[in-house]
């Protein structure tokens, strides 16, 4: 695991997921919500012609901003991506007990609607694959500063490769302006960290880049995609 970490933190972005797509042949995926680092990875991934799978998760609470990026994306690349959707039933049955917006009145609502638009999808995505790959940056948030590059996703049975872990948010910028690659127009109305409509708001100068996700509780900031040891 050392040398791994070790061996993809010295390689540039399109060194490492050739890499890893080589080494673990079909069974190699990216999870994309269409953030900024995740464009530039699928940028990497469809201009290069990489076999790996990009797939992204639609809570049906998203922006209108990001179904347009994503229809912009396609047409961009001529290229398609999965996507999975939350149970209908699930979804029902919650919002029958719970109400359409009861993740406001407590961190354990909030979680058990991510679980049932995010997380459960989540698991059927990564069935089969032995790789995730993700578009997370140490710089984010507290939560992350620690994680390695390539670790062992217990939780999910996959092993996780993060290769922007080291970026910051100048680099990822100047490559999407460079490659002139879609970003979601959010983004220039301050907007860094982009999840469902209802539990994302633009941030201020200085506040933590994750301040504007659930912004109205205490908490780690993460919904239960990426465990938090």
């Amino acid at each position: 695991m050392v040398d791994l970490n070790e061996k993809l933190g010295g390689m540039s972005l399109i060194e490492g997921l050739e890499f890893v797509s080589k080494n673990f042949q079909g069974k190699v995926v990216f999870s994309s919500s269409f953030g900024q680092e995740d464009q530039v990875i699928t940028d990497a991934i469809f201009k290069n012609d990489l076999p790996i799978e990009i797939f992204t998760l639609d809570t049906g609470r998203l922006f209108p901003e990001t179904y347009e990026l994503m229809d912009k994306t396609k047409n961009r690349y001529k290229k398609s991506f999965k996507t999975y959707f939350p149970n209908a039933i699930d979804i029902e049955e919650f919002v029958e007990k719970k109400g359409f917006n009861s993740f406001y009145e407590s961190v354990e609502n909030r979680k058990a609607c991510c679980n049932i638009r995010k997380i459960v999808p989540l698991q059927r995505a990564l069935k089969g694959a032995e790789v995730w790959i993700t578009g997370l940056r140490a710089e984010q948030s507290a939560n992350r500063a620690d994680m390695p590059i390539w670790e062992n996703d217990e939780a999910n049975n996959v092993y996780k490769f993060n290769p922007l872990l080291k970026w910051t948010l100048e680099e990822v910028e100047a490559y999407l302006k460079e490659h002139n690659v879609p970003q979601n127009t959010l983004h220039s109305k301050g907007f860094v960290s982009i999840g469902c409509q209802p539990c994302t708001r633009a941030i201020s100068k200085g506040e933590d880049p994750r301040a504007g996700r659930w912004w109205w509780e205490v908490s780690q900031k993460e919904c239960g995609l990426h465990a938090v040891k």
